[in-house]
């Protein structure tokens, strides 16, 4: 443990952050789980719908700092695969 005020002050606000990191990235994780499970029923309606929030939660992890802009493209592009494999 810290015996410093100011180390002290830092142990509290990384975990306060640290908090906010994993609530964001546990949503984001939600996000794209049910935009799988409406690619995987195959309706293409719902799942573009689903694609649109999961696309948006990467977007704002990002702007959070909770992943890189690289990272999110990535898994946007796969999603866009997925959503694009789905028959009509």
């Amino acid at each position: 443990m810290p015996n410093i005020k100011s180390a002290k002050k830092r142990v509290k606000v990384i975990e306060t952050k640290t908090l906010r990191n994993k609530m964001i990235k546990s949503a984001l994780k939600t996000y794209i789980k049910k935009f799988d499970v409406t690619a995987q029923a195959g309706d293409k309606a719902l799942a573009e719908a689903a694609f649109k929030l999961a696309v948006k939660k990467i977007d704002q992890a990002v702007s959070k700092g909770v992943i890189k802009k690289n990272t999110a493209s990535r898994k946007k592009s796969q999603l866009a695969q997925k959503l694009n494999s789905v028959s009509a």
